[in-house]
């Protein structure tokens, strides 16, 4: 395989996982600068390299595709890969992957750590004593909400999805949640329902979003669907950003339409929708949901064996077309 093994990584990676692909192939070309390339440059060092380790930040459309002569693979660091058009991939006899399950547990405790952070107003109390605002305990001081016993929707319940509602057990919430299939496991560990989009929104105290980004599910919560939810209810986003209409949400938070929101990701990433970074009753995170060291680590690992497999003519453990397998270039 070192003789063939050529790859391109598109960002700086842990050390561990660049000895690992150092040693199981002979040419391993990384790009070491802090910022992600542009398109010019991903048509550029895609050149010739049979596999690529990419990120979230990286657009790998059609184009970049057809002129990356003899890419085989392409592993994504990440679940979700609408970053790369899978179907121009497949046309062309590429292999795409992802790595599922290892940021499962870090993105579902982001999620809870956003949601308390928002309903505690933990953001906006730690910038009021760092601005010398705070003399004293005050009874009204900083008043938030508690979750514990209060409803929880959860849209989407994949893996992280699935994982995040499960760390509820110890608050006794009231689960519900919406998604193609029933999840009997759930159901039966939490006493979860499952309800449509509109049921949730309304009944919830607390909305947590763990859907892909599809042409179904992009501005999913809209304006109409804000309206839905309870004036003290609070919106948790770690899925994608296009999953939630950003003006419409800085408009309900302005108006107090809802209580709160807690955001990782952004409809047109890094930039935010004008206001939102204004309000106060938002926490904003910049897309952490997998920033630990072990996960990002094991991310890493995990896409390198996706490569080693594509390159020993294997099916990999985590592709995504397998369609592809029967038109290999």
């Amino acid at each position: 395989m070192a003789e063939r093994c050529r790859i391109y990584v598109t960002r700086p990676i842990p050390e561990a996982a660049r000895e690992r692909l150092c040693e199981a192939c002979l040419n391993v070309e990384l790009n070491a600068g802090e910022r992600g390339l542009t398109r010019e440059e991903l048509l550029r060092n895609l050149a010739g390299h049979e596999g690529v380790l990419t990120f979230l930040t990286d657009k790998i459309d059609a184009e970049i595709i057809a002129r990356a002569d003899g890419l085989r693979v392409i592993a994504n660091c990440a679940v979700g890969f609408d970053n790369i058009d899978v179907r121009a991939a497949t046309e062309h006899g590429i292999i795409v992957t992802n790595t599922p399950e290892v940021l499962t547990d870090a993105a579902a405790d982001l999620a809870w750590a956003l949601l308390m952070a928002a309903a505690r107003r933990v953001v906006e109390a730690d910038r009021f004593v760092r601005e010398g605002r705070f003399h004293g305990w005050e009874p009204g001081l900083m008043l938030g909400a508690e979750w514990v016993g209060k409803t929880l929707a959860v849209i989407g319940v994949g893996r992280i999805g699935a994982a995040f509602a499960l760390r509820s057990k110890g608050f006794r919430m009231r689960v519900l949640y919406v998604n193609p299939h029933r999840r009997e496991d759930l159901e039966r560990e939490l006493g979860a329902r499952r309800v449509d989009l509109e049921t949730a929104l309304r009944e919830a105290d607390f909305v947590s979003l763990h859907v892909p980004l599809t042409p179904e599910t992009r501005h999913l919560v809209n304006a109409e669907r804000l309206a839905m939810m309870k004036p003290t209810a609070y919106l948790v986003n770690t899925s994608r950003g296009p999953v939630v209409d950003e003006a419409a949400l800085v408009e309900a938070l302005r108006a107090r339409r809802i209580a709160g929101a807690a955001l990782d990701v952004y409809e047109h990433e890094p930039q935010l929708a004008p206001g939102l970074a204004e309000l106060e009753n938002v926490v904003l995170a910049p897309h952490i949901g997998s920033a630990t060291v072990e996960t990002r680590t094991r991310m890493i690992m995990l896409a390198a064996e996706n490569v080693f497999a594509a390159m020993r003519g294997e099916t990999p453990p985590n592709i995504v077309n397998p369609e592809v397998l029967g038109r290999r270039r």
